[in-house]
């Protein structure tokens, strides 16, 4: 509730859909929240509300923490910092420390495999040589190719065990199936066919020279396979066949060493994350305490407690803040200490001139009347002179009511005499009292929204009070129009709304208008209206039912005055019933402030506003145009428009040249 009793609708600046809605975002977030009156926040499916709340449920106390506690979003967004950097540097040093290995593996596997070549040349050399002497003599001739190659085959690998394995395959690829010299051979349980990559066997086949390339060692007891380093180079036998050699150096050892700098860096970085956020939290701890402190303190002083001070040690910012804070509060409190006295001063010296001018005034008044009943007698300036005095006497009479009951909501003495009431028959009698004024005015009084009951734990006399203000303010400055007064009940709440069709308000006069002795044109002398405490008088009045007093209005298009009030005395407002801005006016009705249709107003010249139509004469018994279910749960009262237009609290205007009292 603003300062002057008039709380903001709100609900502007939300995002709105091409069709003038909420969005449809909002809607899926807001369907899970259901209204006071059961209705839902937007036009979502039933089953997707309930899937959405049941969803949305358990993340709403780790949202509220998120939102309210700071030391918990910086410890989260340092630990989330640093879990990305961590990551970022484990990535580059795994990958760097696989292509160092990678890097010397293949030199090493190149090294030893040039070794068991050029071993391998030698063996088949000096077994020719051996076979060709033994020829000479008259020996055996060309020894069996195959198992010269068995033999070689398992010379080889007896060097590696466990660091690599051997394979001799047919230079010629298309035949693996033949016997001798061309069938394959390998080290241990290996499959040689599987073991060795094609592509890597037709670049053998097809040139010299020593070829590398990845490949996976299967074997004939499982099919899985173990990354490996292949090496192969065509040779030539002891019969000076062509074959080829290959050496498969598994990745077992340089996978056991990324494994551990893997494990390494995982157990490293959980402790520098933990670490970090563990130092985050500190630092930040000793940060946020003063200000929680010092937020603390600020409410207390807030609540009255003016003598709260923060506890200060040390010299370093965080002190001087302090000190500058305890110094701030005592000077508020020497302050506020003044004003408080001399407010009390002031409403003093009010009670006490308004009790002490009651009897002189009694005295005035009775003087007032007996020359006015004898004003015929007269002559005519003497005449007017008792009229004048006896019309003033009342004026300073109403004036000095006012200042006590003023007095009364300063001083805190105003007290609320709550019961169920029905606003009904508050509106009937004020209507009533006000039809004479009415029809001197010109102006009819029609009431809307009557043919059910509005029941209200309310102050009658305080309501009646509120309502005769607005109702005599309406016609009074109507300029002769009708004056629609409208009652409307929803949720917790109930409403009445004054409608006039007059003069209206200025931008930026809805919320002076509820000042007191405030008036539209400073320049002029108070001659019409009451005592310029009417209005301050009917929003302490609402403030003490913890309702809302709002004001709304349009220059040449009239005004609307809405009281909110709960139904049940003590329960808070979460909107109203009826929106604060009427539904006929020129920004409803598609007009801008010259009254020229939106549509044309930039091919059609200015003109004066056009005045509503009259409203058409209507019973008491009119079903109120509110929606029951038009409460949404944050308590703007928001009605959607062609167009996306809003209800918002219209910074209303005061009437032309006049005061509303």
């Amino acid at each position: 509730m603003s300062g002057n009793g008039a709380a903001p609708e709100r609900g502007a600046g939300r995002p709105v859909d091409s069709a003038g809605g909420i969005s449809f975002f909002r809607r899926l977030w807001r369907a899970a929240r259901l209204l006071p009156d059961g209705a839902a926040a937007g036009p979502v499916h039933p089953v997707l509300r309930l899937y959405v709340r049941w969803v949305r449920q358990p993340l709403l106390p780790a949202m509220r923490l998120w939102r309210r506690n700071i030391q918990v979003r910086v410890v989260a967004t340092t630990l989330l910092m640093s879990l990305g950097v961590v990551l970022l540097l484990g990535v580059v040093v795994i990958g760097q420390m696989r292509n160092g290995l990678l890097d010397a593996k293949r030199h090493a596997s190149m090294s030893q495999a040039e070794g068991g070549f050029k071993a391998a040349r030698d063996a088949a050399d000096a077994a020719a040589d051996r076979n060709q002497d033994a020829a000479q003599a008259g020996g055996r001739g060309l020894p069996d190719s195959g198992a010269w190659l068995t033999q070689l085959v398992q010379q080889l690998a007896s060097g590696g065990q466990g660091v690599y394995h051997v394979v001799a395959l047919s230079a010629d690829a298309t035949d693996t199936t033949s016997v001798g010299t061309r069938g394959p051979r390998a080290s241990g349980d290996i499959d040689p066919e599987q073991s060795v990559p094609a592509e890597l066997r037709r670049k053998v086949d097809s040139a010299n020279g020593a070829f590398e390339t990845p490949a996976s060692i299967k074997r004939n007891s499982s099919d899985e396979g173990a990354p490996a380093l292949a090496v192969g180079k065509r040779l030539y036998d002891v019969n000076g066949k062509p074959y080829q050699l290959y050496y498969l150096f598994p990745f077992t050892q340089e996978e056991k060493s990324l494994t551990l700098v893997k494990t390494t860096l995982a157990t490293a970085g959980v402790f520098v994350v933990v670490l970090l956020g563990a130092i985050a939290w500190l630092v930040v701890r000793q940060i946020v305490t003063p200000v929680r402190m010092a937020a603390g303190i600020s409410e207390r002083l807030a609540a009255g407690v003016l003598h709260e001070r923060m506890k200060v040690t040390g010299e370093d910012d965080i002190a001087r803040l302090g000190e500058a804070f305890n110094k701030m509060a005592q000077n508020l409190q020497v302050k506020i200490q003044q004003l408080e006295e001399l407010s009390r001063m002031q409403r003093r010296f009010v009670s006490d001139v308004s009790h002490e001018l009651r009897t002189p005034l009694t005295t005035v008044r009775m003087a007032a009347e007996v020359i006015h009943e004898a004003r015929e007698d007269f002559d005519p300036i003497t005449a007017r002179s008792a009229e004048l005095l006896y019309g003033q006497v009342d004026r300073f009479e109403s004036l000095l009511a006012d200042l006590l009951e003023i007095s009364r909501f300063d001083a805190g003495a105003a007290a609320l005499e709550a019961e169920p009431i029905d606003l009904r028959d508050v509106v009937n009698r004020v209507v009533d009292a006000a039809l004479p004024l009415a029809e001197r005015k010109g102006s009819r009084l029609l009431v809307q929204g009557a043919e059910q009951p509005v029941i209200a734990e309310a102050d009658a006399r305080r309501v009646e009070r509120v309502l005769r203000n607005l109702v005599v303010n309406a016609v009074e400055h109507g300029d002769g129009r009708d004056v629609v007064v409208r009652l409307a009940v929803a949720g917790g709440a109930v409403a009445v709304a004054v409608r006039d069709y007059g003069v209206g308000l200025k931008p930026g006069e809805a919320t002076r208008v509820f000042n007191r002795f405030w008036r539209a044109d400073p320049a002029r002398a108070r001659t019409t209206g009451g005592t310029g405490l009417g209005l301050s008088i009917a929003v302490e009045d609402a403030r003490l039912h913890g309702g809302w007093l709002q004001a709304w209005g349009e220059p040449g298009g009239g005004s609307q005055f809405r009281l909110t009030l709960p139904r049940t005395a003590g329960d808070s407002l979460r909107g109203s019933p009826i929106p604060l801005e009427p539904e006929d006016s020129r920004r409803n009705r598609g007009l801008n402030e010259s009254g020229v249709p939106l549509a044309a107003s930039g091919r059609g010249v200015p003109g004066p506003a056009p005045l509503p139509a009259a409203v058409p004469a209507q019973t008491r018994n009119v079903r109120p145009a509110a929606d029951p279910t038009a409460l949404p749960g944050s308590g703007a009262r928001v009605v959607t428009r062609p167009g996306g237009a809003r209800n918002d609290n219209a910074a209303g205007t005061g009437p032309q040249d006049r005061s509303r009292t």
